[in-house]
C-alpha cells in the first residue's frame, strides 16, 4: 500500500504543478487550445488518481473480506459505482 500510496501522492504533486502552470498560462493570456490542453491533461492526472484508489478499495475487498457478506457486498457495489460514475 505505501508504494500505491507514494504514487498517488506524486501524480497529485505533479497535477499541482500544472495547475499552477495553467494559472501562470491564463495571467500570461496564452493560447485557448494551449491552456484547454493542459486543463486536459490535469483531469486525465486526477482521473488516474481516483481510479488508484478505487482500484485499492477493490483489491482490498477481495483480499480482506467482511464477515457480513452483505456488507462486502455493499463494499464492492460502492466501488463498481464510483467506477461508472467516472
Amino acid at each position: 500500500m505505501k508504494l500505491e500510496k507514494n504514487k498517488m501522492l506524486n501524480r497529485l504533486k505533479r497535477t499541482e504543478g500544472q495547475i499552477r502552470g495553467v494559472q501562470k498560462m491564463i495571467d500570461e493570456e496564452q493560447e485557448c487550445i494551449d491552456v484547454i490542453t493542459q486543463l486536459s491533461a490535469v483531469r486525465s492526472s486526477i482521473d488516474r488518481v481516483m481510479g488508484m484508489i478505487v482500484a485499492e478499495n477493490l483489491k482490498n475487498c477481495f483480499e480482506h473480506p467482511e464477515n457480513d457478506p452483505t456488507e462486502q457486498a455493499e463494499k464492492l457495489e460502492q466501488a463498481i459505482n464510483m467506477i461508472i460514475k467516472k
